[in-house]
């Protein structure tokens, strides 16, 4: 199962053979590429989990009311995916890789959907990464036609998509267009007028959308999947508490640290996959660091019930996800990644 998001309805492509992915804006080059010639060029995959900005918000929205679809815990999805890279795309329009400014003075990269939505007043779906982003192999930006080594279905792009890694899925533009290269970030409505982070003192009454800059890596996160909230768990009884974690920007998971008694006391979890996964700490070594991908963890621990299970996550930063859903309460709901109860 993948989590689906959209903001239109979901665009139906009549002519497999008579689609083109048109590349240009500021860029010294133009190009206009068939799906065949895009297959033609390297084919690389990335394990990567795209999450809504919206995942948990109908806890932020119990602190607070918030606007937004009213998303628990499963608003993101872990999938393999490949296609070509970007910066391999935009090298044959004259952008050479770990370019910050194109020669024609492009500063960032603008992705356009075949999707119409009603913000943008029934014009297309976009949004934009830097370029300097875009030009770097090492970010993993892919445009992708393939997932889970199948062929994209409608839902997820048909017939193509950006697929950026470590960034809310809103960047991840579906059933893509057209590329252009741009002097400043994206001007449409979901840049610009949504998937900002406001402090909690910011109503819909005193809002300045122009005060804060478009969301990009998500932070750390972690959930409780199983057991279930509210589930009856025998007195003194053992149990397998599992979940998932992650962290954008490619800061990989260090640690999960569990609580059974509310808080007073935790436990390390062991981690599924990644560096820890009955490894240890490998230095110089990134074969065991799924950077881009969640982290599966589980912990088996003996409860006292009624109690509250929490988790937190650790990255590889230091980042540690806050205690409290109060104190970074926002009017849409967005990044709620305070620690999960069950």
């Amino acid at each position: 199962m993948f989590y689906k998001r959209n903001h239109g309805p979901i665009p139906v492509l009549e002519n497999y053979s008579l689609f083109r992915l048109k590349v240009g804006g500021l860029a010294p080059n133009h190009c206009s590429l068939s799906m065949d010639e895009i297959k033609q060029l390297p084919k690389h995959t990335v394990v990567a989990t795209l999450q809504c900005a919206g995942n948990r918000r109908t806890a932020m929205s119990l602190s607070r009311k918030v606007k937004g679809v009213g998303w628990d815990i499963s608003a993101l999805g872990n999938g393999v995916w490949s296609g070509a890279r970007l910066s391999d795309v935009l090298n044959m329009v004259g952008i050479p890789n770990y370019t910050k400014v194109s020669s024609c003075g492009g500063k960032h990269v603008e992705f356009v959907s075949v999707d119409k939505c009603k913000e943008e007043n029934g014009g297309p779906y976009k949004g934009s990464i830097p370029l300097l982003q875009a030009t770097s192999p090492d970010a993993d930006v892919i445009l992708a036609y393939e997932m889970n080594g199948e062929e994209l279905n409608r839902d997820h792009g048909y017939p193509l998509r950006v697929v950026v890694p470590g960034v809310i899925g809103a960047r991840s533009v579906k059933w893509l267009k057209s590329i252009d290269i741009i002097a400043e970030e994206c001007q449409g409505f979901f840049m610009q007028k949504d998937y900002k982070m406001f402090p909690p003192s910011v109503t819909w009454d005193n809002i300045n959308w122009g005060s804060r800059r478009p969301l990009m890596d998500f932070p750390i996160q972690c959930a409780i999947c199983r057991p279930e909230d509210g589930a009856y768990l025998e007195e003194g009884s053992k149990v397998t508490v599992q979940g998932y974690a992650l962290s954008g920007g490619g800061r990989g998971i260090e640690r999960i640290d569990v609580s059974v008694d509310g808080g007073k006391t935790w436990i390390e979890a062991k981690l599924g996959q990644g560096l820890k996964s009955g490894h240890g700490y490998i230095p110089d070594d990134d074969d065991h660091r799924d950077k881009w991908a969640w982290v599966l963890w589980e912990l088996s621990v003996q409860i006292s019930s009624p109690t509250d299970i929490l988790a937190k996550a650790v990255d590889s930063a230091a980042n540690v996800q806050p205690e409290s859903v109060e104190s970074i309460w926002n009017l849409r709901g967005v990044l709620n990644n305070s620690w999960h109860k069950i």
